[in-house]
């Protein structure tokens, strides 16, 4: 792929038309100069391993852009579950030059996901209330994809221009700037990429390493028609299993039978253990991520050495509190059924990140797995506080984004 972006200090219009796609450099110590050089083109060339070139699909990115001295980014200023309180917005100047390893990301589109309010809250952070406290200001944002903006002077097997995608904190920004180990080329900087990170991690890291989910068994998904949850219903189906499935409401039950689930439960329309209680022998993987009442009915569900996956608690997020522990009495049927109860953090599991990121770029670009992308827009990082509660509505249906830089997807449309 060969892309180019101009950015930064003092290029300027080159109108020679057989240097169309280079740079004009001007500095004091070597004059002018054209950029990249052969020896330029050979050190920032993306090199793609052989498993994931078929899945790289081409992309041009639309226009060039100048590099800021400022930029916006989104932090928490003070400790609470109420994301909207516990944030604002803060210009700041954009350092330069990198650091020798580091890689600068322009965000296009950012990921909405219910652990954020937990990070606001520092829940996501070891030590006491006052020692957490003391990190504050910190950067909010776990996901984001974009466009590389600028790479440090060590930096060899990425290019400025190439679409690439982040998980870290600090991705409700404009731009960010990490250790180039950090990013993860991607073939276009699509929302439906962001939804792959968090969520579709999650579900396939979980089920295939904390479920062992093999083929012929019944997995129960909960919250199936979100973010990560429409993931784990179509991974589990396309692995051979019966797939239960619980929603709320007629359109999220409509998807999840698009979405080939085998039995959906509206728990708006019918009684959830009442539903369960169709699969006698019970059922051998949960998927969950509501907690409560939910969890306690997933439990009653569960089979003989069947598996639960907690991966979040989204019921219990709520609150001026948030989430707070729970005395579980219920350790004796765990035992006289075999049963495993596990905790499930996407960021534990970091080395198993690429393999299963490239595996779900290749199901996604064959077909066979779909992204859903909740219809409702978010523009701006002055709309993420607006996403956040969207999601915790209980409204929302797929994957939640935030499109940082509008004007970039304006240029893509015209495209």
């Amino acid at each position: 792929m060969h892309l180019c972006i101009i950015f930064l200090g003092a290029f300027e219009l080159i109108t020679d038309e057989s240097r169309a796609g280079s740079c004009l450099w001007i500095t004091n110590r070597r004059g002018l100069e054209y950029w990249p050089t052969p020896a330029e083109e050979a050190k920032y060339t993306v090199r793609s391993s052989s498993s994931s070139r078929s899945d790289m699909i081409s992309f041009q990115a639309p226009l060039g852009f100048q590099l800021p001295h400022n930029f916006k980014k989104l932090v928490v200023h003070t400790l609470s579950f109420h994301f909207r309180d516990s944030t604002h917005i803060i210009s700041a100047p954009l350092k330069l030059p990198l650091e020798s390893d580091q890689v600068l990301l322009k965000v296009i589109y950012a990921g909405v996901n219910a652990g954020d309010v937990n990070f606001s809250a520092g829940r996501y952070f070891q030590g006491t209330k006052e020692e957490i406290s003391s990190l504050l200001p910190f950067d909010a944002g776990f996901e984001a994809v974009g466009i590389i903006a600028a790479i440090g002077d060590s930096v060899r097997n990425l290019k400025v221009g190439t679409p690439a995608a982040l998980m870290s904190f600090g991705c409700y920004a404009e731009f960010v700037k990490v250790p180039s180990k950090h990013i993860l080329p991607i073939p276009r900087p699509d929302p439906e990429i962001v939804a792959l990170l968090t969520s579709g991690l999650t579900a396939s890291v979980a089920l295939e390493k904390v479920g062992q989910m093999k083929s012929g068994q019944v997995v129960l998904v909960t919250a199936a028609a979100g973010g990560t949850g429409q993931f784990a219903v179509q991974l589990a189906k396309l692995a051979g299993n019966k797939v239960v499935a619980t929603c709320g409401g007629k359109e999220k039950a409509r998807l999840l039978k698009e979405l080939g689930v085998d039995r959906v439960i509206d728990y708006k329309a019918e009684d959830v253990k009442t539903a369960l209680k169709e699969f006698p022998k019970g059922v051998d993987i949960v998927y969950e991520s509501v907690g409560g009442n939910m969890f306690d009915l997933c439990l009653d569900a569960l089979a003989i050495r069947g598996r639960l996956i907690v991966i979040g608690l989204i019921s219990q997020y709520k609150g001026k509190n948030g989430w707070t522990p729970l005395n579980y009495p219920r350790l004796e049927k765990l035992l006289s059924k075999s049963q495993n109860v596990s905790g499930f953090v996407l960021v534990q599991y970091g080395h198993l990140w690429k393999e299963h990121l490239l595996r779900l770029f290749h199901l996604y670009s064959s077909g066979k797995l779909k992204v859903v992308i909740d219809q409702k827009r978010f523009s701006g990082l002055h709309s993420v506080a607006d996403a956040v509660e969207y999601l915790h509505s209980g409204k929302s249906t797929g994957k939640v984004v935030v499109c940082i830089d509008p004007s970039f997807e304006h240029q893509m449309a015209k495209l």
